[in-house]
């Protein structure tokens, strides 16, 4: 089966396609049907296709599918071995669940087949991305997932919130995309080829570690962009513009994970650089501190997900950049199921409410919405690391290799649990307001469970984020991931968790920790009234007021580069292009039409006119040649 890999992103590839040209003559629910139906495919296929590599038999391939250009070693060539299988199974997996829940959400929109022939595109651009066999290939997924994740977040884009956050998005990311592309070509330059299996091998045999330091360095610059970390995070709060379907896609199954992945795939490139691995990982643990601590005092819904999203992308590149490669994927695979939770999770309590959106407005929803409030219950213990549920295991496992690897990785630690800490509160707050203590909705509100097509896959995902984290616990499987990941990283040397009991001290610190937070949390916001939460930030000054405002980071930007940069636009456009360039061309054509009309006068069309003034030159001519013979 494997030969025929391709089918997996050919299905969803297919149903956009077929849905784009025909989804609007379709009547509801079948467009969400077929694109349901298309994905859910896909993943029957890859999980079959995976058998191998569960029974410890199978062997990286690669499908050579046609050519492409072979010159530069960019072929159309899908490679197939556990990390594209595992990053497969997820975006088909998860992805298949968020388009069965869209067919519920989505209902009565006016464009209801091009939102799922949106959604089937951008799972088929993942699919082409974690599939590739080389760069080239990969830079094509990167840059579809990026115009995928523009249609999706500007959806509704009567709205201009909306409008402006697809632009921002589709910016930001262009921003990072320039750096990336540069790794590529420095790739290209040294390496003269963009396979995988020619740059990845042995990169020490053919650059040095300076190079080496370049390249990742460019990489790290397109992958803070996709996956929302420090400098380039600022476009994934508004991203939440979109339908709620779409958060859950692009927080937990696609986008954010592209730079995750192309970390973890380039890990020999990073090996050879330990300054990049460090810097990735440096990134990586004060982004997860820095989001965490604006979560604290936002009031959307989905703003406070948006910004866990960005700080738990930051303990999978803590965990990369750390070389523990199989934990950072591990999380990102544990998040993928409890972070879509969660946003599927906001849509039904979004959909119950008639629209509202801040959690100060709600309360008392956990008798009335009660498979959503268990469902959410779940996800919410799962991401602030409980155990047993998968959050616990993968975070802590991150934190674990990142204690026993010393140093400043020590310290990076340290700022992990800081954020642990801060996990738990903010998200115990978002449960609080939103499903217990007293109800404080706006008259004309009339909370209601959402239908068995949205709670469906909110069950399933519950199921995931309670479970799936015992793949790579000590038991019952022992940890089964890590040597189902073996065959992908067994050139590289991978961090591991400390020996003896220092695993298990540090486990009962974090869980302490998550405790800790959850109980502050619950004693502060218990019993208190639609007064006290409104505010989104007390009402004193200081390090408050920044954090409610998210640091005026969009600010600070807008100021310094958004509005000059409109500036020159505008001085480009309407004094540079149309009063210097315009205005020369102008200039030019007013000079030649004067000179036109002092001419005008001698090209009356009488032959009278022409006869007189040649007689008159010939008069002169003779006068001319007299007077010089005289001389």
């Amino acid at each position: 089966m494997v030969d025929y890999i391709w089918i997996v992103i050919a299905l969803p590839l297919a149903g956009a396609v077929f849905l784009h040209f025909f989804g609007s003559r379709l009547r509801e629910p079948l467009p969400g049907v077929i694109a349901t139906s298309t994905i859910g495919l896909g993943f029957i296929y890859a999980l079959i296709a995976t058998a191998d590599f569960f029974a410890g038999t199978g062997e990286a391939e690669t499908v050579h599918l046609f050519d492409w250009i072979a010159p530069l070693g960019a072929n159309a060539e899908l490679l197939w071995d556990p990390l594209s299988a595992i990053m497969t199974l997820t975006v088909t997996g998860v992805g298949a669940l968020i388009h069965l829940y869209s067919i519920g959400y989505m209902h009565g929109d006016a464009r209801y087949g091009r939102f799922f022939t949106y959604l089937n595109f951008f799972a088929a651009s993942m699919l082409i991305l974690v599939l590739a066999d080389n760069f080239g290939l990969l830079f094509v997924g990167w840059e579809l997932v990026g115009l995928s994740s523009y249609l999706l977040i500007s959806f509704w884009f009567h709205k201009p919130s909306a409008a402006a956050a697809g632009k921002k998005a589709f910016v930001v990311n262009r921003i990072g995309d320039v750096g990336f592309l540069i790794g590529l070509m420095l790739i290209l330059a040294e390496f003269s080829t963009l396979t995988y299996g020619t740059v990845l091998e042995e990169p020490a045999r053919v650059i040095t570690t300076g190079m080496a330091t370049a390249i990742t360095l460019m990489l790290v610059l397109g992958a803070a962009g996709k996956s929302a970390q420090i400098p380039l995070y600022f476009w994934l709060p508004d991203a939440m513009e979109g339908p709620t379907p779409v958060s859950a896609l692009i927080h937990a199954a696609t986008m954010v994970t592209a730079g995750v992945y192309m970390v973890a795939r380039t890990a020999a490139l990073f090996e050879l650089a330990s300054f990049s691995a460090a810097a990735v990982a440096t990134i990586g643990a004060f982004t997860a501190l820095f989001a965490a601590s604006i979560a604290l005092k936002q009031r959307d819904i989905k703003r406070v997900l948006a910004y866990s999203t960005i700080s738990q992308l930051g303990y999978m590149f803590l965990a990369v950049g750390t070389g523990a490669y199989v934990a950072g994927i591990f999380h990102l695979f544990t998040h993928a199921f409890f972070k879509a939770l969660l946003f599927l999770g906001s849509g039904s309590v979004i959909h119950a409410m008639g629209g509202e959106q801040d959690i100060a407005k709600m309360g008392g929803l956990r008798k009335i919405m009660p498979v959503t409030h268990f469902t959410m219950a779940v996800g919410w213990l799962a991401i602030i690391g409980i155990p047993p549920l998968a959050g616990f295991w993968s975070k802590d496992e991150i934190l674990a290799i990142a204690f026993g690897e010393g140093g400043w990785f020590t310290f990076l630690w340290v700022i992990g649990l800081i954020t642990a800490l801060l996990t738990a509160v903010y998200m115990t707050r978002w449960m609080y307001l939103t499903f217990w203590g007293e109800a404080r909705w706006e008259d004309g509100v009339h909370p209601h469970e959402s239908p068995a097509v949205m709670t469906a896959p909110l069950l399933a995902l519950a199921v995931g984020s309670a479970g799936l984290g015992l793949l790579n616990t000590p038991w019952p499987f022992k940890p089964a991931l890590e040597h189902f990941l073996e065959p992908s990283f067994e050139a590289i040397k991978m961090a591991h968790i400390p020996s003896g009991s220092t695993p298990w001290i540090l486990a009962a610190v974090s869980i302490l920790t998550a405790a800790a937070g959850a109980w502050f949390a619950y004693r502060k916001y218990q019993g208190a009234d639609a007064f006290d939460i409104a505010p989104v930030m007390p009402r004193r000054t200081g390090v408050w007021r920044w954090v409610g405002n998210a640091y005026y980071v969009d600010d600070i930007i807008g100021n310094l580069i958004v509005l000059p940069g409109k500036l020159v636009a505008a001085w480009t456009a309407f004094v540079l292009d149309s009063e210097i360039i315009d205005g020369s061309v102008r200039a030019v054509g007013g000079g030649v039409r004067r000179i036109g009309g002092w001419l005008r006068p001698i090209q009356t069309g009488f032959t009278r006119n022409y006869a007189a003034v040649t007689f008159a030159g010939v008069v002169g001519l003779l006068l001319w040649f007299v007077t010089r013979g005289v001389g």
